[in-house]
């Protein structure tokens, strides 16, 4: 009868040169090792291997047999390594990297929550609006907003984030709410960039695509810093939307040009290139996902 521990013993022959190399690496005695292909080479019915007191080579039959072989060989054990994968417990350390507004309205549950699930794991959360560089600052994955530029890092789309436009009731009150994208010229408007000059909002409405060119008295390139200054009566600003949902829910914010949003970036998480992710990035990545696309829209 045909056995698929034999097809594992002639490969490991042929890959080690030897049977007696072979032997050593399976932690078997030569004679099983010959014993072996030979069973295997009846069962096929041609020669494999041509020994003689000195060397050992394929013929050509050998060759064919080991080239096939060894790529179901492949599969087989990437199929082992995936159901083993699948069955551990994730344990160790995940190191995560996010925008600073990211972390409050995106992420701290999905880190709690995964924290409560699987006891053997340890966090290390970094918020920073700075681009780091994944391999270089010891990073497991980054979640990042907007057009990505070119990388070698793998990206898994969650979802798209418009972005809109909110002010608080009492800068409202004070200024009144704009009526058209064109009011906004004479508005304090809260910039999201790193100057409040020459500052431009590309915004989508019934009418199509308008650029419009906004002043204020604040700019910030960190998020939170742009909700803070909102929040605090110094303009309209352009909010991610499940930031702005939580907060028009609360009664801080109020949306203003509700037929008006910024065109929908992208919302990703990006790991290092790697055949295997760990348990433990897999199972991280797979739980932000749920309770992160529940927030966007999905896309």
């Amino acid at each position: 009868m045909f056995d698929l521990n034999d097809v594992v013993v002639f490969a490991r022959v042929v890959e080690a040169g030897s049977f007696t190399a072979a032997a050593r690496l399976l932690a078997m005695p030569k004679t099983t090792v010959s014993r072996r292909v030979a069973a295997l080479e009846r069962e096929v019915g041609v020669r494999l291997l041509q020994r003689t007191t000195r060397s050992l080579s394929m013929t050509d039959a050998g060759r064919l047999y080991y080239e096939q072989s060894s790529q179901a060989l492949r599969t087989i054990e990437e199929a082992n390594l995936r159901l083993a994968e699948a069955r551990a417990e994730p344990t160790g350390t995940i190191r995560i990297s996010a925008p600073v507004g990211f972390g409050p309205y995106f992420l701290n549950r999905a880190v709690l929550d995964f924290l409560g699930m699987y006891p053997k794991t340890k966090v290390e959360l970094r918020l920073t609006d700075d681009k780091l560089n994944l391999v270089d600052d010891g990073i497991d994955l980054a979640f990042r907003t907007g057009v990505l530029e070119d990388s070698t890092l793998i990206a898994r789309k969650l979802g798209t984030a418009p972005r809109l436009l909110c002010a608080s009731p009492d800068y409202l009150a004070r200024n009144g709410a704009p009526r058209t994208p064109a009011d906004l010229a004479r508005h304090d408007c809260v910039i999201a960039g790193p100057s409040a000059v020459g500052a431009h909002w590309v915004l989508d409405g019934p009418d199509g695509q308008e650029t419009i060119t906004v002043a204020g008295r604040f700019a910030a390139n960190e998020m939170q810093a742009v909700v803070t200054a909102a929040l605090a009566g110094y303009g309209i600003a352009q909010i991610p939307n499940a930031i702005a949902e939580v907060l028009i829910g609360e009664g801080r914010l109020c949306r203003v040009l509700g037929n008006h949003a910024t065109p929908a970036g992208g919302l990703y998480v990006l790991y290092p290139s790697s055949r295997h992710l760990s348990p433990l990035v897999k199972a991280f990545i797979e739980l932000a996902a749920e309770r992160i696309s529940k927030r966007v829209n999905t896309a």
